[in-house]
């Protein structure tokens, strides 16, 4: 990718990792349509898939304060699949549509634990019946870090604002299946990451 321009955000680790998140996103949302992307932060996933995704029409959202930083890149790259990005908060607003598949990257350790509950609480309201719910990030398993250095990130989360911090997967599948999501895959990924599919089962 070209150099960001200066009042454009920009996050590197979303150049690292958008390649091995299009791989998996290939598989899973082949026979997709809609996409809701729940804290898209700079735009820049959401322009690298939309681009190599052309069928899917991909909705970007994010609180309100994010989304001057999401229009540049959407301008910018001035895709035909995605729409203005639309606030979302996950325990006072969500945008009024269902999708059959929704995307988050990174999210779940910046918030808060009571917000995650709210997020997998929304989702039979906005997730269709079949539909895909894609979760990138990093985890813990049997309440113990995969490696030293998740385990020093998780400090470091912590030390910025405590009520961050890597989630334990066994916790996050029990509010995903509390929603009527079965796990289909949990996939290792690069630098101690992880990306979990889990599909909407139970009708709404």
């Amino acid at each position: 990718m070209n150099s960001p321009s200066p009042d454009k955000p920009y996050a590197p680790s979303c150049d690292r990792n958008r390649d091995v998140i299009l791989e998996r996103l290939r598989i899973h949302f082949a026979d997709r349509h809609t996409v809701l992307e729940i804290g898209s932060g700079t735009g820049q996933h959401a322009v690298h898939f939309a681009a190599a995704l052309p069928h899917l029409r991909w909705q970007c959202s994010d609180r309100e304060d994010m989304l001057p930083g999401i229009r540049m890149w959407l301008a910018e790259a001035a895709l035909p699949n995605t729409p203005p990005p639309l606030p979302l908060d996950v325990s006072r607003y969500w945008p009024d549509a269902s999708h059959d598949a929704m995307f988050s990257a990174n999210t779940l350790h910046i918030m808060g634990w009571n917000e995650v509950v709210a997020l997998f609480a929304a989702l039979p309201a906005v997730l269709s019946p079949g539909g895909l719910l894609v979760i990138y990030g990093p985890f813990n398993y049997d309440g113990r870090f995969t490696s030293d250095s998740n385990a020093e990130f998780d400090r470091s989360l912590k030390a910025g604002a405590p009520h961050r911090g890597i989630r334990d997967f066994e916790a996050v599948d029990a509010l995903a299946r509390k929603a009527g999501l079965q796990l289909i895959e949990e996939h290792e990924m690069p630098a101690n990451n992880r990306c979990v599919v889990w599909q909407q089962v139970r009708g709404t």
